[in-house]
């Protein structure tokens, strides 16, 4: 049986190997790769490139990873001070991520991939979670990953797949504020946002936590599930 491929949206960052120092490279951290590989999957690094989708004609499945902000311009907001967003990322990710849904093909986003997707489907984002919920626990600091509850509304997507799953992991500064046309289906303890669907899909699923480091990737295995089939033609088509 031949393995669904998942494409994983990149970042582009100075990095640091061997001899070389601070070299502009193409990244995605392994815990991603090792999650969907555990799942089933053969996972396939896509760096930003707004051009066109056409890469999703040959993919099964797209998971949106986390990283830098999304540009407060996409949702009409002026850019906050603490926010570091990466435009090449919003475009390349827009892209493919339109082509995905043209397609109808399984899309999971995680953290800034949850963002992305709110804002794709006409939503926005708090720029700086601390100013709504007062604590920082959502990101204690540099580095260092919070956890804390959470619960699923009874039948969605997100309580299907994350079944016995009542706490998470946490490390983000943004949250979504509105999530224009998705279905908010997760929160945790103090309100904030932990999941979006579009019902409207087979699965397009959206977590701001981080699952790839979790012991047992709950979306990341439904996402590559929900990949196991034939991939499909995908049309030109972007936001």
């Amino acid at each position: 049986m031949t393995r669904p491929l998942i494409g994983i949206s990149a970042y582009v960052e100075p990095a640091t190997w061997a001899v070389w120092r601070g070299v502009s490279a193409v990244l995605v951290p392994e815990a991603y790769v090792r999650a969907v590989t555990a799942a089933g999957g053969r996972a396939v690094v896509l760096p930003p490139d707004d051009e066109d989708g056409d890469v999703l004609r040959v993919l099964d499945g797209l998971l949106l990873a986390g990283g830098a902000d999304v540009g407060p311009g996409r949702y009409g907001q002026p850019t906050d001070p603490r926010t570091e967003d990466r435009p090449d990322r919003d475009a390349g990710e827009l892209t493919l991520l339109a082509a995905a849904l043209a397609a109808d093909l399984p899309v999971l986003g995680v953290c800034r991939g949850m963002q992305l997707l709110a804002v794709a489907y006409g939503g926005a984002l708090h720029q700086h979670l601390p100013d709504v919920v007062g604590h920082e626990a959502h990101r204690p600091a540099p580095g260092v990953y919070g956890a804390h509850p959470v619960r699923f509304a009874p039948g969605s997507l997100a309580a299907t797949v994350l079944a016995g799953v009542d706490r998470v992991n946490s490390y983000h500064h943004q949250a979504v504020a509105d999530p224009g046309r998705l279905t908010v289906t997760g929160w945790a303890a103090d309100g904030v946002i932990e999941a979006v669907e579009d019902p409207a899909r087979p699965f397009v699923l959206g977590v701001q936590w981080h699952p790839e480091n979790e012991p047992d990737s709950h979306p990341i295995t439904a996402l590559v599930r929900a990949a196991s089939h034939p991939s499909v033609t995908v049309p030109g088509h972007r936001f």
